[in-house]
């Protein structure tokens, strides 16, 4: 997987790690992140709903930032990129 985080740029070439497979938007664990920002929760909320009636919502989390204005920790994006098979990113206001 390679992670593009507009706060750090592109992950170090050879760190990725290597997709065995494609992603399957409507079996594979994913999260919709949010930056913290208001409204960025409702927004996902949303999109949760909608993609609910494709596929099982169960495997859709919902994770946050600490703070609207710091960029998520690293760690927080190697465990996502660990966990998920996907990701969707809301940027509210």
């Amino acid at each position: 997987m390679r992670i593009i985080n507009p706060g750090f740029g592109l992950v170090p070439v050879g760190a990725e790690q290597t997709v065995s497979r494609n992603m399957d938007w409507r079996t594979d664990p994913i999260v919709l992140f949010s930056n913290n920002k208001p409204n960025a929760r409702e927004l996902l909320e949303g999109v949760r709903t909608k993609l609910g009636v494709l596929r099982p919502a169960d495997s859709i989390d919902y994770l946050h930032k600490n703070s609207a204005s710091q960029p998520a920790p690293a760690a927080m994006i190697e465990a996502i990129a660990q966990q998920y098979r996907g990701a969707i990113v809301a940027l509210g206001d």
